[in-house]
């Protein structure tokens, strides 16, 4: 990972747990094995608000496509989701898989998140059922059919990727530590900031990245704001600490490789301490802390820096190094001054020549 001083857009809770099973998979009268683990987790609360993450694990035979229900005892409602499509009748919930997470293959996991309103009583629910079948906590043969529910059809291997979203595309995430609240801007914001370096490169090279139909993936981060800045990290300097602390949930999470094939990945993470935390990019990653979230997001400092920032990090994540002097591309300083930057003929030639360049079309 390219590390740099430049500070560029690179620079109550409560929590359960359910194991339940039973899952049904049969698509037409066979003997299937069906079953599931479910975790339902309080990430967030605030008063009259939370945020939750809700896990699936697919024990038994390979789901092509799935709808999660469950009931609220206590008047809470959804208001916002992600990585998945839920809608609300009455106590009912329902959440159904978006386009890249509808197929789990025995022992394959997926996970979606939303935010919701409660008043009084916040209670996790005790009861799932995955395409209309009660989770029992085993694994078991079922012969009968599926009810009703048409599945999502399976992407092939060439085209998506195995527990992610479409091979050979620019994956980005938004990692919200657990003492940090949702807030769309922050999705919305960075998504913004993709689709004008997506648009820049189009600009510059003929030919640009491709991004997921949900741009930003976003991630309920497993410990609280002060976990990301100080753990992991050998000295009082924590600008590395932050994102690389990001980068390592994710890759652990996601099973995404340091530099790997599949994707090239951005990762931003609403946390830093001041003055220190920063970030950078290197071959197949770009990792970004709390201030260049909150510039995206639109509360931070006029919008070029943060498109000229992307595009600058970018650059790394395609394989460029810095530049050594101020030259006018968007490897040096000269991204300030972005949309007036230019990336030079040779560093065209790199990038397309790059570990990355077949991604570009």
């Amino acid at each position: 990972m390219r590390r740099h001083q430049i500070r560029s857009l690179v620079a109550v809770a409560a929590t359960a747990s359910l194991a339940a099973g039973g899952l049904a998979v049969a698509t037409m009268a066979s003997a299937a094995t069906a079953g599931c683990r479910v975790s339902y987790t309080i990430s967030s609360q605030w008063q009259n608000g939370f945020g939750a993450s809700v896990a699936i694990t697919n024990l038994g035979d390979q789901v092509n496509g799935w709808t999660l229900t469950w009931s609220f005892a206590n008047g809470q409602t959804v208001t916002q989701a992600w990585n998945a499509a839920v809608v609300q009748s009455g106590a009912s919930v329902s959440a159904t898989n978006v386009s890249y997470n509808g197929v789990l293959a025995t022992g394959a996991s997926t996970s979606f998140g939303f935010n919701g309103a409660w008043n009084g009583t916040n209670a996790v629910p005790t009861a799932f059922r995955l395409n209309n079948v009660a989770c029992t906590g085993t694994v078991n043969p079922t012969t009968s059919a599926s009810p009703t529910r048409s599945a999502t059809p399976s992407p092939t291997p060439s085209s998506t990727g195995s527990t992610g979203p479409a091979l050979k595309t620019v994956r980005v995430f938004w990692l919200k530590p657990t003492d940090v609240a949702f807030d769309q801007r922050y999705p919305d914001g960075i998504a913004s900031v993709m689709r004008e370096a997506q648009r820049y490169y189009k600009q510059e090279l003929g030919k640009t990245f491709t991004l997921n139909t949900t741009v930003v993936e976003v991630v309920n981060g497993e410990h609280n704001t002060q976990w990301y800045i100080t753990t992991n990290c050998n000295t009082s300097d924590h600008y590395w600490c932050v994102v690389e602390n990001m980068q390592a949930e994710l890759t652990r999470r996601f099973g995404i490789a340091n530099q790997d094939s599949r994707w090239l990945c951005v990762g931003e993470i609403s946390a830093e301490e001041a003055g220190k935390s920063g970030g950078g990019g290197g071959p197949g990653w770009v990792i970004l802390s709390g201030h260049d979230a909150d510039g995206a997001a639109g509360i931070n400092g006029a919008m070029n820096r943060w498109y000229g920032g992307m595009v600058h990090e970018l650059g790394h994540g395609f394989g460029l190094p810095d530049s050594t002097s101020t030259d006018g591309t968007p490897m040096s300083a000269s991204f300030y001054s972005y949309p007036n930057t230019h990336f030079s003929q040779a560093q065209k030639n790199a990038i397309l020549a790059g570990p990355y360049g077949s991604f570009l079309s």
